[in-house]
């Protein structure tokens, strides 16, 4: 089951092993991070997961068929097309709107989430908002729940308008990771170790010269 904004609907798709390449579009790539994930949420017997990309029939024919139940909140897209609703102007300065585009996360009950995937939004938001929205995601995280995304590393600097879905449990497909210059300086991983304290981190180097950050927030003591 399908939840977007306030509207759910059921999508059956069959899921697929590796898409054909297409103009701009790479070939499926493992993903160490993935393979760690679902070997941990494996006996999670219906994973609640948010996708924070653009709706992908692939990416939720995957995990319906997990049985997971998945949450959309297209983030990313508004922030590539740099859509002027999100930014406001006081005097001589252009304001990011951080709670404008947190209007597209759908209702998702607090410490409900197995899992957050937000592909590359940390490089796409002004550095000043990036730990409110972090903060944001791990308090809709329940016990053990994961927070996954993309880091770009300093030697990347196009890709701010790539697509990134499920092309597997395990496989990520991207299109357009040539395309458009990432706006912001990248994120160390002091600086997300800070963003996430009290939470256990991975990094997995990735093709592309990006990092794969799994986030794992701590199991409630008993």
């Amino acid at each position: 089951m399908l939840h977007q904004g306030l509207q759910m609907f059921s999508v059956k798709t069959q899921e697929t092993s590796r898409k054909k390449s297409s103009s701009g579009q790479s070939p499926a790539g493992r993903s160490q991070a993935l393979d760690w994930i679902w070997n941990y949420l494996q006996d999670v017997a219906t994973p609640h997961v948010l996708d924070c990309g653009a709706v992908s029939s692939a990416t939720v024919g995957v995990l319906t068929k997990r049985h997971a139940k998945v949450y959309v909140a297209d983030m990313i897209a508004p922030l590539q097309r740099d859509s002027p609703a999100y930014w406001r102007q006081e005097g001589k300065q252009m304001l990011f709107c951080l709670d404008e585009l947190l209007k597209q996360v759908p209702r998702v009950p607090p410490g409900s989430l197995s899992l957050v995937c937000c592909w590359h939004l940390l490089d796409l938001v002004p550095r000043d908002y990036v730990p409110d929205l972090v903060q944001l995601f791990l308090s809709l995280l329940g016990p053990g729940g994961i927070f996954f995304c993309f880091l770009r590393e300093p030697s990347l600097a196009l890709g701010k308008d790539g697509r990134w879905w499920l092309e597997t449990l395990t496989t990520i497909g991207a299109e357009g990771e040539g395309a458009g210059a990432f706006p912001y300086a990248p994120l160390s991983n002091r600086e997300i170790e800070k963003l996430t304290a009290g939470c256990s981190l991975k990094t997995f180097l990735a093709r592309s010269h990006r990092r794969e950050v799994v986030v794992l927030k701590a199991e409630e003591e008993v």
